[in-house]
């Protein structure tokens, strides 16, 4: 078996479109990947120029799964154009990909982005947050035996969002969050997630406690948002518009 990081190289070089940039999303990016994981791949890319002139109505979004090596993977990227303007709505995801620390393509284009990106964050993506973690637990308690993985990716998402909202930065490893939260039963859940047991379902006395947490960490959350000094608007628009100019001229000349 090839390792990952030629497994990712090779999956974004077959890309059908140039990218701006491609990064590692999902469980690898939150901190608790499993040996046998799915890598979930984001980018953006540029459409080419038959797609910018032509009649037929281009699509903005490239998704490709496909099992390679034995691994399972699942790329999505964005017409860049499509990527900035989800950027300037109250997307935590987005920004989580572009942030990301585990860059498997990038570009003179993306460090730029970056930049741009973290002028994007205001104080309203609390409702992001609070919204997906809403929808995360729901997910969990319709199990019919809830289980650690989805239980994991609630308590992500908390975490995130409270960060955000007080230090202004991204942060999706739950193990980082953690070193700043320091909730006690993370670790265990973090530990047998890793080791392949996130399919354990857990007693009526852990969704017990587990639901407690939630809604305690949801209060967290929302109070974070409601003390956050972070601007109400992102400040990003003309930098993003400057950009997304710059790259359809690279594409119409090329």
């Amino acid at each position: 078996m090839i390792e990952p990081e030629d497994l990712l190289n090779s999956v974004v070089s077959d890309h059908p479109r140039q990218l701006v940039f491609a990064t590692v999303s999902g469980a690898h990016l939150y901190g608790f990947p499993s040996r046998d994981s799915d890598f979930d791949i984001r980018g953006v890319h540029l459409m080419r120029r038959d797609e910018l002139f032509g009649l037929a109505a281009p699509s903005q979004t490239v998704t490709h799964c496909e099992v390679r090596d034995g691994r399972e993977i699942d790329m999505v990227t964005h017409d860049a154009k499509k990527f900035f303007q989800l950027m300037l709505k109250r997307n935590g995801y987005v920004l989580e990909q572009l942030l990301s620390p585990l860059v498997i393509h990038t570009s003179v284009e993306h460090e730029e982005l970056i930049d741009l990106g973290k002028a994007c964050i205001t104080r309203h993506h609390i409702h992001h947050y609070v919204g997906f973690a809403r929808n995360q637990w729901d997910l969990f308690m319709k199990e019919e035996r809830p289980m650690i993985k989805p239980l994991l990716y609630v308590y992500r998402v908390l975490l995130t969002g409270i960060y955000l909202m007080r230090t202004g930065r991204v942060e999706a490893n739950l193990v980082s969050l953690n070193k700043t939260y320091h909730l006690p039963h993370l670790p265990d859940l973090i530990a047998k997630k890793i080791e392949g047991c996130e399919h354990e379902p857990l007693s009526d006395a852990d969704v017990s406690f587990h639901e407690t947490e939630y809604s305690r960490l949801q209060c967290e959350l929302k109070e974070a948002g409601r003390m956050s000094t972070l601007p109400n608007q992102p400040s990003a628009r003309e930098g993003l518009n400057d950009l997304l100019l710059r790259l359809r001229r690279k594409t119409c000349s090329a």
